[in-house]
């Protein structure tokens, strides 16, 4: 414990970034948890009563003690709704921020290192990606992918179709770091003299360039991850994410929105308090990372 509490002075780490750091990683683990610690499995279809449709959660006069959230208009307990939503989320989210990093990186790499008509190709082509807002270019990827491959309509094939769909815009962001840095590494007299001694450009770039930018990318990660999720959740608000048969966050808030006028209100508003505390915290966790890694942004915390 002793050793604990002086790690934690010796970063000074604010409470409140503390505490969203919390928030994040408790709900992560019931989310990886979600199997073990949900009460129902919302994804099994026939375990559905539509006799408990549109219950109440108990702290609103709630007559069943079995869904302590209230259950959806299909008899969907909502606590466990959530659980799995969250789950879908942020698997969808971090699966996302690696299909970006390691694109992102892999042509950072090869932009920064060798310059000259690969850079720019690679930097032109990044202009064009980001020509497209998020949302446009998800909704492209998604409708080109569902058009060419048949089998993609399928609900176990949303997952990768979002991955794929958010990675690819966000791939520039990464890219356009790590080449800066690896500029940055490569002008420096260590990278000059294992060139000049015959190291194969496969080993500086592994071995002496990426353990020196890897503090900036995982700074944009963190960022990003909250990023991804909300794109995630937006696609399926507008419903080409997430089917209500696998109901990530967004998806539960587009069923609940449908009844937000009906007096059934806390179908959306517990998955989109859910959603905003744990983009909040992830923001929180990434800005602090930020400054924390960034000389020209560092603060005294």
């Amino acid at each position: 414990m002793k050793a604990l509490a002086s790690r934690y002075l010796s970063l000074k780490i604010p409470v409140f970034v503390l505490a969203a750091g919390v928030f994040a990683g408790a709900l992560t683990l019931v989310a990886v948890l979600a199997p073990f610690i949900a009460p129902y499995n919302p994804t099994n279809i026939s375990s559905f009563n539509l006799a408990d449709s549109e219950i109440a959660p108990l702290f609103l006069g709630g007559d069943d003690p079995r869904f302590v959230l209230g259950t959806d208009n299909q008899g969907r307990d909502l606590l466990s709704a959530i659980i799995y939503g969250a789950r879908i989320s942020l698997i969808i989210g971090a699966g996302a921020v690696l299909f970006a990093t390691l694109l992102g990186m892999t042509l950072g790499l090869i932009a920064g290192y060798f310059g000259g008509w690969i850079d720019a190709v690679i930097m032109r082509v990044a202009d064009v990606i980001l020509s497209f807002p998020t949302i446009l270019l998800a909704l492209l990827i998604s409708g080109i992918a569902r058009a060419l491959f048949p089998a993609a309509a399928e609900p176990e094939w949303a997952p990768i179709i979002l991955i794929g769909a958010i990675g690819t815009h966000d791939w520039v962001q990464y890219a356009r770091t790590v080449r800066a840095s690896t500029m940055v590494e490569s002008a420096k007299d260590y990278v000059r003299a294992v060139r000049v001694i015959g190291l194969p450009s496969r080993q500086i770039i592994f071995r002496h360039i990426v353990p020196n930018i890897m503090a900036s990318v995982l700074v944009v990660a963190t960022v990003n991850l909250a990023t991804a999720m909300l794109t995630e959740a937006t696609l399926s608000f507008l419903g080409v994410g997430m089917p209500p048969t696998y109901p990530s966050l967004g998806t539960l808030i587009r069923i609940g929105n449908e009844f937000m006028f009906s007096g059934i209100w806390w179908i959306a508003l517990f998955p989109a308090i859910t959603l905003v505390s744990l983009i909040l915290a992830t923001n929180v966790v990434g800005d602090w990372l930020r400054d924390r890694f960034n000389p020209k942004l560092r603060v005294r915390l």
